[in-house]
């Protein structure tokens, strides 16, 4: 992959260019570094999130964010163009022709999508909802209006803001007094707290599946990644919601908890082209395999702690 090729640099892309790319599953023999330049999959998933509401508003919720991250992971990791093609095969192979990637009417952009957005999430008012994917799916659809501020049309942001306020509360207790992470804005004293939490949970819940030491880290990083791109407003008004899920995540596995059989070992980890190679074509679930690895990383490099990195690669084939 040409490493010139960073999310701070890309030009905006033509939806309809990015269209032609979709109708033509145009990501092989180089279609995959045009498809990263003209964010494909970011069009694609932010159709997704608009969307979502009128469908499985949880589970396709997920798939919209998944492909936003699939994008700003291989474009953050410099993925080759093996890699990057075949992230985009298994999107084509998947989702991208489905009723939920379908275009939207173009029209004039709102010129507060961003702020409509967040907005949205504030309504939360501290209440932990569904594993924070409020914060999750918001952090993405923030990012992607960013990225194609062309998309910002009023039906794409009254769906998302629809589909935020559609996540339910969820083990909503009251937060460990003790437990209060730095500032959303210090992101390497924040991803340090994050990714530390994140290892705990996964020895804790081993035979439990990964989904909590998973979920500490995506919900964690979108806190870290509003406030990063000027939105500190927004992540802040999610501290308290985010404290309730470090209790419960430090509570360990509940009697309702359901056991899970835990991933084999493996030595590949997904910036590894072979990684994605062996992937089965329908081994997508609802996106985790993206939005997860993206988290990763992205803690991995704001917080900038070797030691930490090393603890947590030993681990990580249980989460991937």
């Amino acid at each position: 992959m040409n490493n010139t090729l960073d999310r701070r640099e890309f030009a905006t892309g033509s939806a309809a260019v990015v269209a032609g790319l979709l109708l033509n599953g145009n990501c092989k023999a180089g279609g995959e570094e045009r498809s990263l330049t003209e964010k494909r999959l970011v069009l694609l998933g932010i159709n997704a999130l608009a969307r979502a509401p009128e469908l499985n508003y949880f589970a396709d919720g997920h798939r919209g964010a998944a492909m936003i991250s699939a994008h700003m992971m291989c474009v953050d990791n410099k993925f080759d163009d093996a890699a990057a093609g075949r992230i985009a095969e298994l999107f084509n192979l998947n989702w991208a022709g489905s009723k939920l990637c379908k275009p939207f009417p173009e029209g004039d952009p709102v010129k507060d999508a961003s702020e409509r957005v967040g907005k949205a999430l504030a309504e939360g008012r501290g209440v932990l909802r569904e594993v924070g994917h409020d914060v999750i799916f918001a952090m993405h659809a923030i990012k992607a209006f960013r990225m194609l501020p062309e998309t910002a049309t009023p039906e794409r942001v009254e769906g998302v803001c629809k589909l935020i306020r559609a996540i339910k509360p969820w083990r909503d207790v009251e937060p460990d007094e003790r437990i209060n992470p730095p500032r959303f804005t210090d992101e390497v004293a924040a991803s340090r707290f994050i990714l530390k939490e994140a290892s705990n949970a996964i020895d804790r819940f081993v035979g439990f599946g990964q989904g909590f030491a998973g979920h500490m880290m995506t919900f964690g990083q979108s806190l870290v990644e509003l406030a990063a791109i000027g939105n500190e407003e927004w992540a802040e008004s999610c501290r308290t919601a985010f404290r309730k899920y470090v209790t419960v995540t430090r509570m360990g596995p509940q009697p309702s908890d359901r056991k899970i059989k835990d991933h084999k070992f493996s030595k590949l980890r997904p910036d590894d082209t072979e990684y994605w190679q062996k992937r089965g074509n329908k081994t997508l679930g609802i996106g985790h395999v993206f939005k997860y690895p993206y988290a990763y990383y992205d803690l991995l490099t704001r917080a900038k702690d070797p030691e930490m990195e090393k603890e947590l690669d030993a681990k990580a084939w249980q989460l991937f």
